[in-house]
């Protein structure tokens, strides 16, 4: 007999589903890519999707997006899915796309949010991603082309930390991807989420903001409306140093409105908070 024939061979360790799941959970995790199971089961591709497949029958996991899901643990299974915050961090870093969570649902993690918002709202950049939008989840993902990261912070969550944009940053956002909520619901939410904005901060996210008509709206807004004169007399100073040109406050209105000298604005809307 060689000595070829001889040696033993070494049996291949793997773990089954339900000991992937628990060891992922026992991490703090709420979620996992494909990627990762198969080496962790270390079986055939189609092994894993049977597994999976039962596992999604017993509602012990969900699909998120394409070789991504969620492990809905008994809190979770009823609605059939977990909160988005428990998940975002771990998907964003499977795709390897630098993200922060941002608009309505960054204003929210500030405390400045009258109802928790039924979608979510995550800022990265170029490819553009799908939106998630199903019976159980919808995630909205927007395009920016770059993005100072003084200006995003970590909120910790019970899956770890996610990237969230700063008040200073939400608040800017908010006018610029303004056609995303109405003027209304922006207003609602500025009168919440200024209680956390610095002054000091604003200045300096705003000096960064590439967006210069945003920091328009943003400051007529915080002036005219909201008659918050010490935040609007920040970024009147920044817009100093900007080429600013007339924007329209609404692109969803008239062209027709006052014009604001002041800060280059048409008020060509009636704004009214919703609270």
């Amino acid at each position: 007999m060689s000595s070829e024939s001889q040696m033993t061979k070494q049996p291949v360790i793997s773990i089954s589903l339900d000991e992937f799941l628990n060891e992922t959970r026992s991490q703090g995790r709420h979620s996992f890519g494909l990627e990762e199971l198969k080496q962790a089961l270390q079986v055939s591709d189609k092994a894993v999707n049977q597994a999976l497949y039962r596992a999604k029958a017993r509602k012990k996991v969900a699909q998120v997006r394409k070789g991504f899901y969620a492990i809905l643990s008994p809190e979770y299974a009823k609605q059939g899915m977990v909160p988005p915050t428990l998940l975002i961090d771990d998907m964003m870093k499977m795709l390897n796309r630098r993200y922060y969570v941002g608009l309505v649902s960054a204003a929210a993690l500030h405390g400045a949010a009258h109802q928790q918002p039924m979608e979510y709202f995550v800022i990265t950049q170029k490819p553009a991603l799908r939106n998630i939008k199903n019976k159980k989840l919808k995630i909205n993902f927007y395009v920016k082309k770059d993005w100072s990261t003084e200006s995003v912070i970590q909120k910790k969550t019970d899956a770890g930390y996610i990237n969230v944009s700063s008040p200073e940053l939400t608040a800017l956002d908010l006018l610029f991807y303004k056609d995303v909520i109405s003027l209304n619901n922006i207003v609602t939410i500025l009168k919440e989420l200024t209680q956390e904005i610095k002054p000091a901060d604003l200045q300096k996210t705003a000096t960064k903001y590439p967006q210069v008509a945003a920091i328009q709206r943003l400051g007529f807004i915080l002036d005219k409306e909201l008659k918050i004169e010490k935040l609007g007399a920040v970024l009147l100073k920044v817009l100093k140093n900007k080429n600013v040109f007339p924007v329209l406050l609404s692109n969803n209105k008239t062209k027709a409105g006052a014009f604001d000298e002041k800060w280059k604005v048409i008020n060509n809307t009636n704004m009214e908070a919703d609270i």
